[in-house]
């Protein structure tokens, strides 16, 4: 079985929906997309859901959907492992019948009594290569009714080596491999060898993937070799820590990419985010998908784990947030603030969300920063109206609004409303502003009270306070 060396970059990503789409993942994902884009590449989306027992529908979307949240819709796929097992008994046929494969017998007992007997002798525990043909050896007796797995016979000299595009050159001495099984009892191929045939036919050429991979990387050469295939290009990512140093766990955030998107983070943040996260490119921190793409190489991806640091990834969301045009945040705040119960249409949303926009480092913050123009009014708590309502603070309120019939109902005209109560009562500029946010918003924390009036409305503003 031969294969052509395609002329095209073509990487793949290849989860298994036994779970979410994690950070990790996410990771591999982005890194494999990448390069492909930034060599005018194919990127190919695989599941590998030979784990029919843990994989599940819902896994499946919610690792498409995550992927498409992120911008990286795959160029083929998705493919399914599960509908290629035809290819894959016919591969192991022609294995069989090239003597690169055989059927072993042996029980799992004596296997792993083989390994014991290894152990005890200080080597390393694995199969004998009791069912292993050899010129001039005889097999036993086929035990009666017993079914046999299918296993590769590996190469039992030499070194198995590799340049690897993060990590350098790799090698495992063949002597270290037993004859890894490829097909199950039942006859359904095992993980890593449905892996080489999808490589193999799918004609991949660069593999990115994280670097637990890294023991299963010198078998599935081998047995790429065996099929006579063009061998991809391997490239192990260090894996990432959380702020602690230990691996990234869920309670550091390793969740469902989609609870990002709940929890108010934009998916370009995201991307940027986990981009640097074992990548970089000089000393940049904030970068566009799209410089992303152009500057996208495996040279700077980082021999190190790298590590989760979410005050990092919010400074990088707030970054994004300020740089975005208001009316396009409008669109992604709304259906947050009517989840919230608010009227988006209560108020000029782009509007308050400029206001509002230089504090927030996430589109659920903006979003309940939001309900002070879009939710329901309510007033201010007790214990707070006794505090700032004081009978000199009502009379201030009452000037005020006595003015305000004939003034100028913008951010402009308000401030200098402001100035002339002051100026006129002898007052700090806390002792009417303050007053003036706990009688109009029920709240004595807002941004600027002169803006915040006018995007509430004249109408609006003088009916609350004659209601006091």
């Amino acid at each position: 079985m031969t294969q052509q060396t395609p002329s095209v970059v073509r990487t793949r990503f290849a989860p298994s929906p036994t779970g979410f789409l994690h950070l990790g993942g996410a990771r591999t994902a982005l890194f494999s997309w990448a390069y492909a884009r930034h060599h005018q590449g194919v990127f190919v989306l695989r599941i590998e859901d030979t784990d029919v027992e843990r994989s599940s529908q819902q896994a499946v979307d919610a690792i498409i959907d995550s992927m498409a949240w992120l911008g990286m819709q795959p160029d083929e796929g998705p493919f399914y492992q599960m509908q290629r097992m035809d290819r894959y008994r016919e591969v192991l046929a022609g294995m069989l019948q090239a003597g690169t494969a055989y059927h072993c017998y042996s029980s799992p007992e004596e296997v792993e009594a083989m390994r014991e007997a290894a152990r005890a002798r200080g080597d390393k525990p694995r199969y004998d290569g009791t069912w292993r043909p050899e010129p001039g050896k005889t097999l036993a007796p086929i035990p009666e009714g017993r079914k046999p797995v299918i296993r590769f016979k590996n190469p039992q000299g030499g070194a198995t080596t590799w340049v690897d595009l993060i990590k350098g050159p790799i090698s495992f001495d063949n002597t270290e491999l037993d004859d890894l099984i490829i097909a199950r009892p039942d006859g359904t191929p095992t993980y890593n060898f449905c892996v080489v045939v999808d490589d193999m036919d799918m004609a991949i050429t660069h593999v990115l993937r994280g670097d637990d991979h890294v023991n299963n990387t010198p078998r599935q050469i081998n047995i790429l070799r065996a099929l006579g295939a063009t061998l991809p290009q391997y490239g192990h990512v260090p894996m990432i820590l959380g702020p602690d140093g230990q691996k990234l766990s869920k309670r550091h955030g390793a969740v469902n990419v989609m609870e990002y998107d709940k929890e108010g983070y934009l998916p370009e943040a995201m991307v940027n985010y986990l981009a640097r996260l074992g990548w970089s490119h000089g000393d940049d921190e904030l970068f566009t998908r799209e410089q992303l793409v152009q500057w996208f190489d495996a040279d700077h991806l980082s021999k190190s784990a790298s590590q989760w640091d979410p005050k990092k990834l919010n400074w990088v969301n707030a970054h994004y947030i300020k740089q975005m045009p208001e009316a396009e945040l409008a669109e992604r705040v709304a259906p947050r603030i009517v989840a919230r119960g608010g009227d988006p249409r209560a108020v000029d949303l782009p509007a308050a969300l400029a206001l509002l926009k230089d504090r927030a480092e996430t589109l659920e913050q903006l979003a309940e920063g939001a309900m002070l123009f879009c939710g329901p009014y309510r007033s201010a708590p007790t214990e707070l109206a006794e505090q700032h309502l004081t009978p000199a603070a009502r009379e201030a309120l009452a000037a005020f609004a006595s003015q305000a019939q004939g003034a100028e109902w913008t951010k402009e005209g308000i401030a200098a409303l402001i100035k002339a109560v002051l100026a006129e009562r002898g007052l700090k500029m806390p002792q009417l502003a303050i007053p003036l946010r706990v009688a109009v918003t029920g709240r004595a924390q807002t941004p600027a009270v002169d803006a915040v009036l006018a995007l509430l409305g004249k109408e609006t503003v003088l009916a609350r306070l004659s209601a006091l």
